[in-house]
């Protein structure tokens, strides 16, 4: 009984800390993400006030977040959209992963951690984190501007790439050799493939099978089958979410629509759960020494994704000042990099304290490049121009003279840039409204 109460008292004060803390996020305009994490390290091992009977209710709660964010994610994309995607996005997704995936494999290998160590650090330095980008985007008015839909194909990419990476992780995180690590790729590709052929050939039939007018039986009918989609996906090393991200992709029309009204209270409780999870498995006194690496490499890939979003918006022809704020808003990594550490913390205990130093350090600064990386780059390139011959050979952040420069976007700049908008790219209901990838006035 004694055991039963403190569980109920530690998990309510739990909950009812996040609330609070995600309300103060909120207030300050910040993401809650890195506010659950330093909860989940205050109430850790070595932390201010160590959580014990509680502790296997969170991690169950934890995997049960991991879950739903996938399955959510899923739910944002149709098989065609996603196809559309790799048709014209993939070269860009290729640089995102060279420039955004090196540095972290190479700092692996550099502290010592070996192959499977660098692989899991080069995940979490790759992947951004479209939960943060949403909301940024969302908050500086920016989902009408020109560079949206290229900053949606880069997420589609890098999403899609999971349903590849975590697979392949988990292999070599079960210590499989290149047989096996091979066996999982091919049944990862596989489930992919087919997944995709039956959302894409017979994507009604399986909405119709799922679909409910009743609230209750539609959310047990969807939750069920992806908990057990997840076990099974586990259960062939594909990891459980993959097979819920796979879920969600399967699923569309009013069934996707109708499920994610009902999962997002859910996928934001436990994934608040599994933040805090991840904080409690880590030791404070453990951050401090990986501080220098965390900032350093957080610094490097910050450069490395505005790159990205460069050559994905100069892909689609976008102008100057569209390129820059499409980089400064890739920037934030968040949820898949805390996902991808605890999947390697068992193997790896190290990559826990840098990856938490690394997403507090860019879940902060993301939204600090998405406003200022623009303007900062357009003062530059009018001081370096301003000294070159002729005084003036291009206005800051525009086009050559004689070119038309876009119309102003709601945050007050220039969302340019005379060219096509991205055509191709898919929508989605986090990222991109009606008009999406159109100027606004």
């Amino acid at each position: 009984m004694h055991d039963t109460t403190a569980l109920l008292v530690e998990l309510g004060s739990v909950i009812l800390g996040l609330g609070i803390i995600g309300r103060f996020a909120g207030r300050i305009g910040l993401s809650p993400i890195p506010l659950y994490l330093l909860a989940g390290l205050a109430f850790g091992e070595g932390g201010l006030l160590p959580l014990g009977a509680s502790e296997e209710f969170t991690a169950i709660g934890a995997e049960i977040g991991v879950i739903l964010l996938l399955l959510l994610l899923g739910l944002e994309y149709s098989a065609s959209e996603l196809v559309t995607s790799l048709k014209t996005q993939y070269p860009s997704g290729a640089v995102d992963f060279v420039l955004n995936a090196t540095p972290g494999a190479i700092a692996g290998l550099m502290l010592g951690w070996g192959p499977v160590g660098a692989v899991a650090l080069a995940g979490v330095t790759w992947i951004s984190s479209s939960g943060v980008i949403a909301k940024v985007m969302t908050d500086m008015g920016r989902l009408g501007n020109r560079e949206t839909p290229v900053i949606l194909g880069v997420l589609v990419i890098e999403d899609l790439a999971m349903a590849i990476y975590l697979p392949l992780l988990t292999a070599m995180l079960a210590g499989v050799g290149l047989a096996g690590g091979s066996v999982a790729l091919l049944i990862a590709l596989g489930t992919v493939g087919f997944v995709l052929y039956l959302a894409l050939r017979h994507g009604r039939l399986i909405s119709r099978a799922v679909s409910s007018d009743n609230p209750e039986m539609l959310l047990l009918v969807v939750l069920g089958l992806t908990v057990l989609v997840a076990g099974v996906a586990q259960q062939l090393q594909v990891s459980a979410a993959v097979g819920a991200f796979l879920v969600g992709i399967a699923l569309s029309g009013e069934v996707a629509e109708g499920a994610r009204k009902l999962l997002t209270p859910l996928r934001d409780l436990f994934a608040a759960v599994f933040f805090v999870f991840f904080g409690l498995s880590t030791d404070p006194a453990e951050i401090p020494p990986v501080l220098l690496p965390a900032a350093l490499l957080a610094v490097v890939t910050i450069f490395t994704k505005i790159g990205t979003g460069w050559y994905a918006s100069r892909r689609a022809g976008i102008g100057p000042r569209g390129r820059w704020r499409a980089g400064g808003t890739l920037v934030a990594r968040g949820e898949f990099s805390i996902v991808i550490a605890g999947l390697a913390v068992a193997t790896e205990p190290r990559i826990g304290p840098i990856a938490t130093a690394y997403v507090l350090i860019l879940v902060i600064a993301g939204p600090l490049t998405a406003r200022w990386t623009e303007p900062v780059a357009s003062r530059i390139q009018a001081a370096l121009t301003g000294k070159g011959k002729g005084g003036a050979a291009r206005k800051p952040g525009g086009d050559l003279p004689g070119k038309a420069e876009g119309k102003a976007g709601k945050d007050g700049s220039a969302t340019g840039d005379s060219a096509d908008s991205g055509q191709g790219m898919p929508s989605h209901d986090v990222l991109t409204p009606e008009h999406a990838g159109r100027d606004t006035d």
